[in-house]
């Protein structure tokens, strides 16, 4: 007998087709389930979530493939499904929704709407059953069914309040203001909160749980490069070294899960996203360029490592998230007892491990984890979550082993572990390839690249955005969001967009190919015809030609990945520094003016546009590197320009045949020439440029 398949098992999203065979009836997002709903004159049950989502394998196992639930959802509800990384547009606006009603948002989202689509109940995870003040989808279903046809006016009205406030909050990001008088006001004011709720026991920013927010750091990094506060540097390292010496780390196989489920970074939530490594992966380059510090620059190797073995398609693009379960449990493949460790390792290499990564009989995290436990029973060993729980040179000192040596055994320890692991069943991995998360990583790997001189990284990230740029594009050339299952779909967003002319901007910096300019240059002109609000500022998260939805909602806050308006400003910022357009620095400005007061209220939420608006507001600098024969010197000058710490500094090389195509995207360039045939560096700061220098020692007295 054929096992049942609802309307999701033709869809691409992993997601979606992990419900494919629920008994639930379900519709993908679209018109064919909103038709239906009017004709059957039904209420919507919509859930949202992703495929790497704990609490949604939970839901779908208690709830979705339970007989008894699907009947009632199939008996009074058109039932819809959405992936919320294949449409962010979708979520962002029922996230809104819920937020509004509830105070609290997450994944699983469930909203129940009407056939227009406006909402009039939000929660997020429930239970079959009602249990601990929490009601059960037996209880609620019914209910609700009988409020549609009993007391439909009342939810009606609670609809059309809830559009009413999304359409009210959905129109607040506009008055444009002094972009300058509130700039070091609210600066200052996220650095205060910041240090407010900083963990001086344990790093990171308030109580469990706690999130990485990579950006953050980046924001007090180059706080303390403009300022020279020293307690800015104090908590950003602070926190770099807890989160890679915790277990949020994957002391084996590299990488950050999702966050940390309790104050001291030891036990985290093990899905693994791909924007967590790129974001983190920059902060820690970001950290490496600025300190010197050899741990910084190898945490980002070790990250890029991670992704570019297990998360790299074959196509060159990068797959979203792997999962927190396996074998029915979260973190079962990433936890230890003492007995695996012995059983993995020769007994000495097993005492040390047991030491090195805080390893206990009884296991450091049996609570936490149970069901990922290896055996059953009060006397069986218990999981533990590897960590280092002091710094190596200590643990070195202890054992009275030189560091040097103590390194290149734990280095082979882990090596050991991680083969042992792979033998494990391993989490469930989305192999969706999505625009706007792998243009982040493009940034991480151009930066990384660029800072560690990695030719490496920069291929990678070349093959990720020739991927990008050539297959995931519609009939009319514009950017598509999503590639899964072979097919490219869903218009894409204002992420997209934003973070792929960044990456593009980046990338330029590691390669100096300046076909990669023309790239962001034509994209960034889309995102302008396409995004922007002419009337009251800002950019919109949906295109003008996109679906319409309940609203047309902007970003502005800095969430777990910044805001498409947060990077668009920093891309007006560079693409004015290189090219030279006064549009471009007169509309970066505009925007400014137009998000700042949307920040002032809760600066520490918005850090990567303050970011964005410290470097708008501080004097830039461009330097222009032109190679003539002098091939080495101009090597020379490269090297010294990568081991310096300038956020806002934007270099150009003019070398053979790029010096035409830089010219046609930066006019200004054209006439710099090398100067008796050698390496020339051409710096202009501030609006001014000085005279040209032709050596390392010319260039060190200038940048």
């Amino acid at each position: 007998m054929p096992e049942f398949a609802n309307r999701l098992a033709g869809e691409k999203s992993p997601y979606l087709l992990q419900h494919a065979h629920n008994p639930v009836d379900w519709y993908p997002w679209g018109d064919e389930a909103f038709s239906t709903a009017r004709t059957l004159d039904r209420p919507v049950f919509l859930s949202i979530g992703y495929s790497t989502c704990h609490w949604c394998h939970v839901m779908e196992r208690e709830s979705f493939e339970d007989g008894d639930v699907a009947s009632l959802l199939n008996e009074h509800f058109v039932c819809v499904k959405v992936d919320r990384e294949e449409r962010p547009d979708i979520d962002g606006v029922y996230m809104d929704a819920a937020v509004l009603m509830t105070g609290r948002g997450g994944w699983p989202l469930t909203i129940l709407m009407t056939p227009e689509g406006t909402p009039f109940y939000a929660a997020t995870y429930l239970p079959k059953e009602g249990r601990l003040g929490m009601p059960g989808l037996i209880e609620l279903l019914p209910r609700v069914a009988e409020l549609w046809r009993e007391r439909r006016r009342e939810l009606l009205a609670t609809a059309d309040r809830v559009k009413e406030a999304l359409e009210t909050a959905a129109g607040e990001t506009s008055s444009e203001t002094d972009a300058e008088t509130l700039r070091l006001r609210t600066i200052e004011s996220a650095e205060r909160e910041l240090a407010a709720r900083f963990d001086g026991r344990h790093a990171g920013f308030g109580r469990a749980p706690k999130f990485p927010s990579p950006h953050n750091l980046i924001f007090l990094l180059r706080r303390w490069r403009r300022t020279g506060d020293e307690a800015l540097l104090r908590m950003v390292e602070a926190t770099l070294d807890a989160m890679r010496n915790g277990g949020i780390y994957d002391q084996i196989g590299f990488g950050f899960h999702r966050y940390s489920t309790d104050e001291s970074w030891l036990v985290p939530h093990f899905e693994k996203m791909l924007y967590d490594q790129a974001l983190l992966a920059l902060a820690y380059t970001e950290a490496a360029a600025a300190t010197r510090t050899p741990r910084y620059e190898e945490t980002a190797r070790e990250v890029i490592e991670y992704v570019l073995r297990d998360m790299t398609s074959p196509s060159g693009a990068f797959y979203s998230a792997e999962d927190a379960d396996s074998e029915g449990a979260e973190g079962r493949f990433y936890v230890w007892s003492t007995e695996e460790l012995r059983a993995a390792l020769d007994p000495e290499d097993a005492e040390l491990a047991t030491a090195l990564f805080g390893a206990t009989e009884e296991g450091n995290a049996r609570r936490e984890l149970a069901d990922a436990a290896d055996g059953t029973g009060p006397n069986a060993p218990g999981p533990n979550v590897l960590h280092m729980p002091e710094p190596l040179n200590e643990t070195a000192e202890k054992l009275g082993l030189a560091e040097r040596e103590l390194r290149h055994r734990l280095a082979s320890i882990k090596e050991k572990l991680r083969k042992v692991r792979e033998r494990r069943v391993r989490p469930g991995r989305d192999e969706k390839i999505l625009t706007d998360w792998n243009s982040l990583m493009i940034s991480a790997l151009s930066s990384a690249a660029w800072s560690f001189d990695e030719r490496r990284y920069a291929h990678a990230a070349e093959r990720a955005a020739d991927f990008i740029l050539g297959t995931m594009r519609d009939d009319e050339g514009r950017l598509l969001h999503s590639h899964c299952g072979g097919e490219s779909a869903v218009r894409a967003n204002a992420d997209d967009y934003a973070f792929l002319v960044a990456a593009l901007l980046d990338l330029y910096q590691a390669t100096f190919e300046a076909g990669r300019l023309s790239q962001a240059v034509r994209l960034n002109d889309e995102f302008i015809e396409g995004f922007q609000d002419n009337r009251h500022g800002a950019f919109f998260f949906t295109a003008r030609y996109a679906e319409p939805l309940l609203i047309r909602k902007k970003n502005v806050h800095d969430g777990a990945i910044p805001s498409a308006n947060s990077i668009a400003l920093q891309n007006l910022r560079r693409l004015h520094a290189i090219t030279g357009d006064p549009r471009l620095e007169d509309m970066a400005w505009r925007l400014a003016s137009a998000l700042l007061p949307e920040a002032s209220p809760a600066p520490s939420a918005y850090t990567m546009l303050l970011s964005s608006v410290d470097a708008l507001a501080s004097p830039s600098q461009e330097v222009v590197v032109v190679s003539g024969s002098d091939e080495d010197g101009s090597l020379a000058m490269l090297r010294f320009l990568r081991k310096s710490y300038a956020p806002g500094r934007t270099v150009l090389l003019l070398s053979g045949d790029e010096g035409g195509a830089l010219a046609s995207v930066a006019p200004w360039t054209s006439e710099m020439t090398a100067i008796d045939g050698r390496a020339t560096a051409y710096i202009c700061s501030g609006r001014t440029c000085d005279l040209p220098v032709t050596s390392v020692e010319g260039l060190l007295e200038r940048v």
